[in-house]
């Protein structure tokens, strides 16, 4: 049946509520760093994202653990904790809307390289243009360069996340892989968020804003991309999530009061061009945990 305009709508509004869903859970997520620490924040995110997964799905199409796929299963795994580590790190140390679009260079490298047409690798131009600008050339004098690393550390994994994503889908069609992932991820992230949140985890209050930014992180989202995906072209949703560092610099001028210079309001434009132009011709990016 043929998308009418009205889902068209709907569908768009859905992918964008996605995207805003997850910005406002980052933006959410750093109010846990006084009380717990960035490893903490992240450990409590992975956790609840696991458990609302599991009851979103009610367990149903969980992967039975075969030998031949348990690799890329914990590879999925490994890359959806180290993902949401590094990114909440660089939260740490970079306003939102900075630390989205560094890690956006994940998804914005596996379009290019994947694309089967050569003249898509000159979208890469206006991204390395935001991101010299947003570093100020690497001289120093731009955003903190260890909070950078960690972004651009996190792009990579989102990148290798992305590439496991379709290899797990691949071999098994339903939600497993995707459940599975985020359960292998709380549990690597179990030892650092203990070490660095300690008793603090266990604070009423943070439990339940840890409940909440797993919520709006992931069980919210997951649903609108499902929805979204259903009724969109994948590239025309991959347009519009390429508009996410764009609404978490909103984000965080809104609720995090982090102001941005003209220039890193130029080097995000920038990078955000550089994805819609790059991901239109390419598939989405994977749904996130």
């Amino acid at each position: 049946m043929r998308p009418t305009a009205d889902s068209t709508r709907a569908a768009a509004a859905m992918a964008f509520g996605s995207i805003v869903s997850v910005q406002c859970g980052a933006a959410l997520g750093t109010t846990l760093f006084d009380e717990v620490g960035p490893s903490g924040a992240v450990f409590l995110r992975a956790l609840f994202a696991a458990l609302l997964l599991l009851a979103l799905t009610s367990g149903r199409g969980v992967l039975p653990l075969r030998r031949e796929g348990l690799k890329d299963l914990v590879l999925f795994g490994v890359a959806v904790a180290a993902v949401t580590f590094f990114f909440y790190a660089a939260l740490d140390r970079l306003p939102l809307g900075v630390t989205v679009t560094l890690q956006f260079t994940g998804p914005l490298g596996v379009a290019i390289f994947t694309s089967r047409r050569k003249r898509d690798a000159l979208w890469a131009l206006p991204a390395a243009a935001g991101i010299l600008l947003l570093s100020d050339g690497f001289g120093g004098g731009g955003i903190d360069p260890v909070g950078a690393a960690l972004a651009l550390t996190a792009g990579a994994f989102w990148a290798l996340y992305i590439l496991q994503s379709a290899r797990v889908g691949r071999a098994d069609p339903g939600l497993g892989g995707l459940v599975v992932s985020a359960t292998i991820a709380a549990i690597l992230l179990a030892p650092l968020g203990i070490a660095g949140g300690g008793a603090e985890l266990l604070s009423p209050p943070v439990l339940g804003v840890g409940l909440l930014v797993g919520l709006l992180s992931s069980a919210v989202p997951y649903v609108f991309e499902m929805e979204a995906l259903r009724r969109l072209p994948r590239a025309v949703f991959g347009v519009l999530m390429s508009l996410e560092p764009v609404v978490a610099a909103l984000v965080g001028f809104v609720a995090l009061s982090q102001d941005l210079a003209a220039v890193e309001v130029l080097a995000i434009g920038l990078v955000a061009l550089a994805c819609a132009g790059a991901l239109r011709s390419a598939a989405a990016p994977a749904l996130r945990d």
